[in-house]
C-alpha cells in the first residue's frame, strides 16, 4: 500500500476494512512497541532471536499457503481464484527465495530448517488458519488471512522510516516496505471490501472475529520468536 499508518486508520474508515484496522489500532500499536522490531531498528536485536524467527516463518508460509490454495478453491469469482492460487505460488516461490537467503548469511541449511519442529505459536497459528480455511466459508477465510498480508504491509513501511543500521535487518525491512508488497496488500483490501457489500451483518461480525484473532497472532509471533519459545515438556 502506498499509504502511510495514519493515513490507512482514518480517511476510509468508512470502508469494511478501515473499520477492520481501527479496531485492531491497540494490537498494531503493540506490534510496532515490541521488543523485536525494535531491535530490528535499532540493529541491536539478537542474530539467535532473528534466526529463530526466520525459521518458523518459513515453516508457518508453508501452511499459509496451504491456506491460500484452499481460499482459491472456495473463491466464487474467477479472478479470485487466480489471484489466491498466484499468491500460494509466491508465498512458496518468492518467500521461500528470501528466506534462503537469510539462512545462507546466518548458516542455516535447508535440512536443518526442514527438520525443525513448529514452535507452539506456530502450530497454534497455523493450525487456527488451516481449520478455518477448510470449515469456514470465503468471506471468513479471508478475514483470517488478511492479517498477515495487512499487518506486514503496514510494519514495512513503519520500520523503514526509523530505518536500521543492520544491513541483514534493513534488507527483511525494505521486502515488506516495497511498492511490489503494497500492490498485492491492496488487491487483498479492494477484495475484501468488494466481497463484504454482499453480507449479512452475522457474517461480517464473523470476519471481524477472524480479523482480530489472527491479528492477535501475529503479535504473538514475534513475541514467540523473542522469547525463543519452546515446548514446555
Amino acid at each position: 500500500m502506498s499509504r502511510t499508518v495514519n493515513e490507512t486508520m482514518s480517511p476510509e474508515r468508512e470502508t469494511f476494512t478501515g473499520q477492520l484496522w481501527c479496531e485492531i489500532t491497540s494490537v498494531f500499536q503493540a506490534i510496532l512497541a515490541h521488543p523485536f522490531l525494535v531491535g530490528l531498528t535499532g540493529g541491536t536485536l539478537e542474530r539467535a532471536r532473528f534466526e529463530f524467527y526466520i525459521v518458523q516463518d518459513a515453516l508457518y508460509l508453508r501452511e499459509f499457503a496451504r491456506a491460500l490454495s484452499i481460499a482459491a478453491a472456495k473463491a466464487p469469482h474467477e479472478e479470485w481464484i487466480i489471484l489466491f492460487n498466484e499468491h500460494a505460488a509466491g508465498a512458496l516461490r518468492v518467500e521461500r527465495a528470501l528466506h534462503e537467503s537469510f539462512f545462507r548469511d546466518l548458516g542455516l541449511s535447508e535440512e536443518v530448517v526442514r527438520a525443525t519442529p513448529l514452535a507452539p505459536t506456530t502450530l497454534a497459528y497455523t493450525s487456527y488458519l488451516l481449520a478455518v480455511a477448510y470449515g469456514r466459508p470465503f468471506h471468513e477465510v479471508v478475514a483470517a488471512l488478511l492479517p498477515c498480508y495487512w499487518i506486514y504491509g503496514e510494519v514495512g513501511k513503519a520500520l523503514e522510516a526509523r530505518g536500521s543500521p543492520d544491513p541483514l535487518y534493513a534488507r527483511w525491512i525494505r521486502t515488506y516496505a516495497s511498492e511490489e508488497f503494497a500492490g498485492i496488500v491492496r488487491a487483498i483490501l479492494e477484495l475484501t471490501d468488494r466481497l463484504v457489500l454482499a453480507l449479512s451483518t452475522e457474517e461480517q461480525e464473523a470476519m471481524r472475529r477472524h480479523f482480530l484473532t489472527t491479528s492477535r497472532f501475529e503479535w504473538m509471533f514475534w513475541d514467540m520468536a523473542y522469547r525463543l519459545e519452546a515446548w514446555p515438556v
